[in-house]
């Protein structure tokens, strides 16, 4: 019995094609600043992203994590989502490495966070309080993707009010093919970019922290001293540009996948939030840990919550995606 899991699109394993590529790159030291491949993706994403500079790191935390104390010194403070990775998902990473205090703010139903709310929580200039000096904001968010016109009206925001804007872009290629448009038109709002190439792009390994050269001299400093050098990195940087090269365009198919198992569920009776992108959420409720189970015997691997995500990307079939609702509707009926 095959596996389908749909836990996450991190759990991708790299093509042939791919490993023949990581096979055949060219590697050097990184640490030195030597190895081609990694020169070269990382040239490639600065010209694709509208960025003077990119620095290759081993995870999307890392590079989050790069990028805020790169933009942000100890006592200073980012905004940012209650919900958002950087804020819930990785370790605190930003208060316990970077002494920064995060200010977390309701995530709007449509992935963004009111700028009326922002503006409200930026700090005075007074000595009793963190320095507010950023914005970070995630895209997409639980697969909902933020409008172009909110991007333009948020960076016209923090200029206003002397802010840096992060995007968490994890899944910054699912939002570009969503609203249809060059990566370009979404990043070239924002000061500093993280983008993974280990999710749907379906590298094994490898995100990167986009920005001015003085930023990213300042986040190639830190990644050292959090220990994310990385020596012959060619082999994973690789990867990275395969998928870059061969993996954007067909992220188009793991989202009608997840559009195809939402209205499957829906017509089973469950509660099915509107999908955007490759993100799936059903309410399950107390029923979480059964469903779980009940698919586990069936080859479906799924995370026990009560609100329930189920994520579909490149290992994943249309018939696959027809025995999850099968299983499903199985399940209902117990």
């Amino acid at each position: 019995m095959s596996v389908i899991d749909l836990r996450s699109d991190t759990v991708t394993q790299p093509s042939v094609g791919m490993l023949d590529a990581m096979a055949k790159a060219a590697t050097g030291d990184d640490v030195y600043g030597e190895d081609p491949t990694v020169n070269g993706l990382e040239a490639e994403l600065a010209k694709r992203l509208g960025f003077a500079a990119v620095l290759f790191v081993p995870t999307g935390t890392m590079s989050n994590l790069l990028g805020l104390m790169a933009h942000c010194e100890r006592g200073d403070e980012y905004i940012v989502g209650q919900q958002a990775h950087t804020y819930k998902y990785e370790g605190g990473g930003a208060a316990v490495l970077g002494s920064i205090q995060p200010q977390p703010l309701e995530v709007q139903a449509d992935g963004s966070l009111d700028l009326a709310h922002v503006a409200a929580a930026i700090k005075p200039d007074d000595f009793h309080f963190a320095r507010t000096r950023l914005l970070a904001l995630e895209n997409t968010m639980q697969g909902k993707v933020l409008p172009l016109e909110y991007l333009a009206r948020a960076r016209s925001f923090t200029r206003e009010h002397g802010l840096q804007l992060h995007l968490d872009g994890a899944r910054l290629y699912n939002a570009a093919v969503k609203l249809g448009v060059d990566a370009r038109e979404i990043t070239q709002h924002f000061d500093s970019v993280s983008v993974c190439l280990s999710k749907g792009l379906g590298a094994p390994v490898g995100s990167v922290l986009c920005g001015s050269a003085e930023l990213i001299g300042k986040a190639r400093r830190l990644r050292k001293m959090v220990g994310g050098g990385m020596r012959q990195a060619g082999l994973l940087a690789a990867a990275g540009l395969y998928a870059l090269n061969n993996n954007v365009q067909r992220l188009a198919d793991d989202h009608a996948n997840a559009q195809f198992l939402a209205e499957g569920l829906r017509a089973a009776g469950y509660d099915v939030e509107p999908v955007q992108t490759n993100m799936v959420y059903v309410q399950m409720g107390e029923k979480a840990e059964a469903i779980k189970t009940f698919a586990a015997e069936r080859g479906i691997k799924l995370s026990a919550a009560g609100r329930l995500r189920m994520v579909t990307h490149m290992n994943v079939s249309r018939e696959q995606i027809e025995q999850v609702v099968a299983a499903f509707v199985d399940f209902s009926r117990k």
